[in-house]
């Protein structure tokens, strides 16, 4: 999970002439990039913990500094949005990022551990701050009525950018046996000059690729002012949790995936070879939202739910007590499962909400903070009780999910609606 989304299909724009082909190219490969760059961080878990020699936990700080800036730059980033508009907004979030990837030029030199984290820390800022600006587009570069295909076209990106970013990560990363901490730390700095490199050229090409301007809300709605809060609804904070374990979940499963597979009792596979299951794990995703784009359209979205969490259950209870090839692949075909809960999440969270379905968005989307906290605790268990036995916080995170899914989503009150909003919630990775 790495890009959370919501959207107003009700934005509007100040140019419905012309064809929107080409910001809409570029809105898709910004969420192609989005889903590469977090994608690659469940390589850079197992690379650390061989080149720094770290616990489980230490080498966990990779996702929890990466997640912990998008909990932490939310907000901000909004409020940036708001002063410098959305396409001053991309370009400043492509620069960010382009900063922090070149950051890991100078830590790879050093063999510093903590610059690195630093370095993850501003690129997920950035990747925060981007996601706040290019959202509106995708429901302003067309017709509202086929947003949703739009919204699809995204998610597919993205997630066919997770699929395809452990192996190519793997080919510069993962390098011969025996390589010394300077050859090790060396094998960063490739793939991530280059991202560094295309993240300026595409904040570069943003500036000059003529997109529709945004408008803000009027100033009549904005200071309306709202009696109450998104928090005082029940099913609202349920979901909240919800996201938390759902995001920490499907976080932890890839940040493990290669140590797990490298264990005696799985086959001992070399980190090269475990990175194709990275990408197994990611591709099931892609194609459950693919398969999700259609099914939810006739599938209630708390009984989807609360089907693929009793099978993702039972895949990381198999992955517990399993061993060699059932448990492998038991915790690689969890990633299909994973693939439409955010879809189904999102929605049920925000039934009802009316007027503050805004503000309820938004809690929403801070707490993807769940891929930094809950791989941490995972980490903690792995080093103490192995990683077999660590899988069962997962475990507790999809029972949680069965809950809400069965009666946990169910709104006990709701309010008068102030304005029509559409939420559309793909969960792009």
């Amino acid at each position: 999970m790495a890009a959370a989304t919501s959207l107003q299909t009700g934005s509007q724009t100040t140019n419905t002439q012309g064809s929107f082909a080409v910001p809409l190219t570029l809105m898709v490969s910004l969420y192609f990039g989005i889903g590469f760059i977090t994608a690659l961080n469940d390589i850079l878990v197992p690379h650390f913990k061989d080149l720094f020699h770290l616990s489980n936990f230490l080498a966990l700080l990779v996702q929890f500094a990466f997640f912990g800036a998008y909990f932490l730059m939310s907000v901000p980033s909004g409020w940036i949005v708001g002063r410098v508009g959305y396409k001053n907004g991309i370009v400043l979030s492509l620069a960010t990022m382009g900063c922090g990837l070149l950051l890991f030029l100078p830590a790879s030199i050093l063999v510093f551990y903590p610059l690195f984290l630093f370095a993850l820390f501003v690129v997920g800022s950035g990747l925060a701050l981007l996601q706040v600006a290019i959202n509106p587009y995708i429901g302003a570069l067309g017709r509202p009525e086929t947003a949703a295909a739009r919204l699809n076209i995204a998610g597919f990106f993205n997630s066919l950018a997770g699929t395809s970013a452990p192996k190519v990560g793997a080919a510069f990363i993962f390098i011969a046996a025996g390589a010394s901490a300077a050859q090790l730390a060396a094998s960063v700095r490739t793939p991530y000059m280059i991202l560094a490199a295309l993240a300026f050229f595409m904040a570069i090409l943003t500036r000059f690729v003529p997109l529709p301007r945004l408008l803000e809300p009027t100033a009549e709605a904005a200071a309306e002012p709202l009696d109450g809060s998104a928090w005082q609804f029940r099913h609202l904070r349920l979901g909240a949790v919800a996201i938390f374990l759902y995001v920490g979940a499907e976080v932890a499963i890839g940040s493990l995936l290669i140590n797990y597979l490298g264990q005696p009792s799985m086959g001992s596979m070399t980190h090269a070879a475990a990175a194709r299951y990275v990408s197994f794990y990611w591709g099931g995703a892609m194609i459950g939202r693919f398969i999700g784009s259609f099914a939810l359209q006739k599938i209630d979205a708390a009984k989807a739910l609360t089907f693929v969490a009793i099978l993702a259950f039972i895949t990381v209870a198999t992955a517990v007590l399993a061993h060699g090839m059932v448990g492998s692949m038991a915790i690689v075909v969890c990633g299909l499962f994973n693939s439409v809960m955010w879809p189904c999440i999102f929605p049920l969270s925000v039934k009802g909400l009316g007027r503050f379905t805004s503000q309820g968005s938004g809690i929403l989307i801070m707490m993807v903070v769940g891929g930094a906290v809950i791989p941490e605790i995972q980490g903690l268990l792995a080093d103490s009780f192995g990683y077999q036995k660590s899988f069962l916080i997962v475990l507790c995170c999809y029972a949680y999910l069965i809950y809400f899914g069965l009666s946990g989503h169910r709104p006990q009150q709701s309010v008068e609606t102030a304005s029509q909003t559409t939420i559309a919630p793909p969960e792009l990775v």
